[in-house]
């Protein structure tokens, strides 16, 4: 295990830690990672509320010290700590029987369909466990590295976000999809009470202007924006990787990204500023490791623009969170899920030095995959997205999107969004997934595919790297490539060069080809054709809704202060023109009623825009 860098100060303080925590000084006692942040969630209440005392009495290096390794959210204790000798069993019992004491886990019945009463987590006995050197790798629900979950108590003790996208036409038309579908049970939307809901936003160009309307529109409100609560996707690697809607060249983005970053973590800490995107990567083609890998990286590349800001990554780690493609192939998609959060753990320890669990942990969103729907018997859909979201669910998801029948061929209609809403309720109300944490772990097949894109991802990893290497000349302090860091080194490489396009589109094309050959099979498509299937009544979005929208954009702009609307835009510009933080300049001007065209003009003129190399 990894010594905790705060280890040698902690242990000099063994006398003050004893009389501060109630825990007996023992040398014999190895603070580790995981075990400095017990220490600190067990910490958290007594420094916050007596800390003046604890400077007192014990010194303020020891509160220094103290205070390092708290909790990004001072969270009361999780359970007292063992001695690191404990196994991972009884590590695990101790986490669950604390959440269960503290009312963390829910009121519900966790038997079978037959009334048989099941256990929270499966695993090996302790005995088992010694034996298996390696065990380690897979672990136990709620520890490093994670493979098993986040959670020691599973979806018993939260279930998944049912967060379904929606927004079509105008305003009003949007805001009441929105209420149809948080009246019927989902859980994270927009609009309403800003201050109540958690909001994502899947924008990522001009992500950071349009994050600044919606705080302002908080503001209207009366909300407090420091308690806002949810995601913003703002992801612009996977833009120039797959999704290509980019505004600026890389660098301008990186730059509203850091200065995004360094807002949120010393003002609105429940947000996260950056959802990293795989589902983008993986519908234009990739396979599941690439798609792993790919995303992994531009995490990366994030990670060390923060920390080229001189952020803590123990603080705005946190705040990246990630967003992942549920494809078809039900084992291979649950082995990736869980791969992600054992590499993410690794990397963010042992490569970023993370200290704590909690910017050790990989948080993901997951949607079905669009690409495996069908224009052909589309009803065949509704069975699609049902087993790639049981996949999404046994990876251990923290929120999911069920797509609708009818999104190959236009927007979902009120009918078909209710259906991809039950969907996922069905799962959670009726088949018993919520009641056994991770209960695929072990598998001798889950865990070998666990392993199997693992080590792909780890090699893709590699390559990325010596992108950024290659013929470069090493700088004043000895590094190659670029100065954020050398995965972001690499990114831009690849992203320049079109590494990543050629990788996804010869990807893309042998699957093509298989699938041509019949190799691979889509029912409806190149198999089982002969259907009883009608035509289906799809949402039809008027020409209208333009026309009027251009109207009120209009009406609006003759009631704003013009003056005042060309100033800010004005010191906007000249901000860009410095290393000043841009987000309370750009706020300004979208207090002024600057429109979301008039900031990205500004910014264009002085930033230009970027047009893709081409590439054969």
């Amino acid at each position: 295990m990894t010594t905790h860098p705060e280890a040698e100060q902690l242990r000099a303080h063994d006398a003050a830690l004893e009389s501060v925590t109630g825990f007996p000084a023992d040398p014999a006692v190895d603070f580790t990672t995981e075990l400095s942040a017990e220490v600190a969630a067990d910490l958290a209440a007594d420094l916050g509320a007596n800390a003046a005392e604890v400077v007192a009495e014990h010194g303020a290096d020891l509160a220094a010290d103290l205070a390092r390794i708290l909790p990004r959210d001072g969270s009361t204790p999780a359970y007292t700590p063992s001695a690191t000798h404990a196994t991972g069993r009884q590590r695990w019992q101790e986490r669950y029987n604390a959440a269960l004491a503290a009312g963390a886990v829910r009121d519900a019945d966790f038997t079978t369909l037959s009334g048989e009463q099941v256990e929270p987590c499966y695993g090996p006995s302790e005995a088992q466990e010694a034996a298996d050197p390696d065990f380690a790798r897979i672990g136990w629900p709620g520890e490093y590295p994670f493979t098993r979950g986040l959670h020691s108590t599973g979806f018993r003790g939260r279930t998944w976000t049912i967060r379904q996208f929606a927004g079509f036409g105008n305003a009003e038309q949007t805001n009441e999809r929105y209420r149809m579908i948080l009246e019927r049970g989902g859980g994270g939307l927009s609009d309403i009470d800003l201050g109540t809901v958690t909001t994502s936003m899947t924008i990522s160009g001009p992500a950071v202007p349009v994050f600044c309307m919606y705080l302002v529109a908080a503001e209207r409100q009366g909300v407090d924006v420091g308690v806002l609560n949810g995601t913003l996707q703002t992801d612009i690697f996977k833009e120039y990787i797959a999704q290509k809607e980019w505004l600026f060249e890389p660098e301008p983005h990186l730059r509203l990204i850091g200065d995004l970053m360094e807002y949120c973590d010393g003002r609105i800490r429940n947000y996260k500023p950056l959802s990293v995107s795989g589902y983008h990567i993986r519908e234009a083609g990739a396979t599941a490791a690439q798609e792993l890998a790919f995303t992994l990286a531009d995490g990366f590349g994030y990670v060390e623009l923060g920390l080229s800001r001189g952020l803590d990554i123990d603080s705005f780690a946190p705040g990246l969170s990630f967003f992942f493609d549920a494809h078809l192939d039900f084992f291979e998609e649950i082995a990736k899920f869980r791969a992600a959060r054992r590499i993410w753990a690794r990397w963010m320890r042992d490569v970023y030095h993370a200290r704590t669990e909690k910017a050790q942990r990989l948080r993901f969103h997951t949607q079905t995959a669009g690409v495996s729907l069908t224009a052909q018997q589309p009803l065949n859909n509704v069975v699609r997205t049902a087993v790639e979201a049981l996949a999404a669910i046994f990876g251990g998801t923290n929120s999911l999107h069920t797509n609708a029948l009818d999104e190959t061929l236009a927007l979902p209609t009120a009918q078909s969004a209710e259906v991809a809403l039950r969907t996922q309720q069905v799962l959670m109300e009726e088949t018993g997934v919520v009641n056994v944490a991770d209960p695929l772990g072990g598998s001798w097949y889950v865990e070998a595919l666990t392993d199997r894109i693992e080590t792909e991802a780890e090699a893709i990893f590699d390559r990325i790297r010596r992108l950024g290497e290659t013929g470069r000349t090493p700088d004043a302090d000895g590094r190659l490539g670029h100065e954020i860091g050398p995965m972001t080194s690499g990114l831009l490489r690849g992203i320049e060069e079109g590494w990543f396009t050629s990788e996804i589109g010869d990807a893309a094309f042998t699957y093509q080809l298989a699938l041509e050959r019949g190799d691979k099979k889509v029912v409806g498509v190149n198999c089982h054709t002969a259907s009883q299937s009608h035509e289906l009544e799809i949402l039809r979005v008027s020409h209208e809704v333009e026309a009027e929208q251009v109207r009120v954009l209009a009406a609006r702009k003759t009631r704003r202060d013009d003056a005042a609307v060309a100033g800010n835009l004005a010191h906007l510009a000249q901000v860009s023109r410095t290393d000043e933080n841009m987000i309370p300049a750009m706020l300004d001007a979208v207090r002024a009623e600057a429109t979301l065209g008039e900031i990205c003009g500004v910014l264009k003129a002085q930033w230009g825009v970027y047009r893709e190399p081409a590439s054969f």
